[in-house]
């Protein structure tokens, strides 16, 4: 019994691995992927053990496949995170890098708070949970280039 446990939780954690969207957390090397691939930064203000409208916001977009093809040939996706349960605090180092970008681009402290961004980390345009799918969320995003 504990082998098929073991087995089934290498699965699982493997399809996390897989089905994950690939999250920076790091505005330089956010900033340097989007250059080098012509593509928007979406930066995306969260407290993803507390913030119900954030937790929607990966459930219905962030997660779904549709999105997650999308943003891989479109966006760098960049997470500032502030999570409040001990389990899942941050390193210092993170915690230092978000608040960081939250004094430049989230200054009064909303979450979610989503954040279009050129390569040069420039705001081309800001939103936030949106009661929507994922088509008209990414045209929405989409038209912040202008």
């Amino acid at each position: 019994m504990k082998k098929v446990l073991h087995i089934l939780g290498m699965l699982f954690l493997f399809t996390l691995t897989v089905t994950a969207q690939d999250w920076q957390t790091d505005l330089t090397i956010a900033k340097q992927l989007a250059k080098e691939n012509n593509k928007l930064i979406v930066l995306v203000f969260q407290g993803s053990d507390w913030c119900a409208p954030c937790i929607k916001l990966e459930k219905e977009i962030w997660s779904t496949s549709e999105f997650k093809k999308y943003a891989e040939n479109h966006f760098v996706m960049l997470q500032a995170d502030f999570p409040r349960k001990k389990k899942n605090m941050l390193s210092k180092e993170q915690i230092l890098k978000n608040k960081e970008l939250a004094e430049k681009y989230n200054t009064r402290g909303y979450f979610p708070f989503v954040v279009v961004l050129n390569t040069e980390g420039e705001v081309l345009g800001q939103t936030s949970y949106k009661k929507t799918t994922p088509a008209k969320y990414i045209h929405l995003l989409e038209s912040f280039k202008g």
